[in-house]
């Protein structure tokens, strides 16, 4: 009896997760950002890929995602990967998140990061 009950609630559970014919390709166009109006990190959201190159240099990797761009700038204290997205609008690709860390996988503060990469 128990099980007869246990297996009638388990039905929709699985049927929430049958795929309804419809599916996604694609990351959302221009995810918002938490990071965009954090101090000291201005310097980096809503940036271009070349105003990102002018202030640290080449990147280590340029990877195509679509819809995004990867970015990975690197130095002995830490590793930036920075995302670019094209505006709602259309135009050029623009910053809008970024992941920091060691290169031992290790969190690091984005700001101290970012400030970093810029001394180099």
């Amino acid at each position: 009896m128990i099980r007869k009950f246990l297996i009638l609630l388990t039905i929709p559970a699985l049927a929430a997760c049958a795929s309804t014919g419809a599916t996604t390709t694609s990351l959302p166009p221009n995810p918002p950002s938490p990071l965009t109006n954090v101090a000291g990190l201005d310097s980096v959201m809503g940036k271009t890929a070349s105003q990102l190159k002018r202030l640290f240099g080449d990147a280590q990797q340029d990877v195509a995602e679509p819809p995004a761009r990867k970015l990975q700038f690197a130095s002995g204290a830490c590793i930036l990967d920075a995302y670019l997205y094209s505006p709602q609008g259309g135009g050029e690709q623009r910053v809008t998140h970024i992941d920091t860390r060691r290169s031992d996988g290790a969190e690091v503060d984005r700001v101290s990061c970012v400030n970093a990469l810029r001394l180099r």
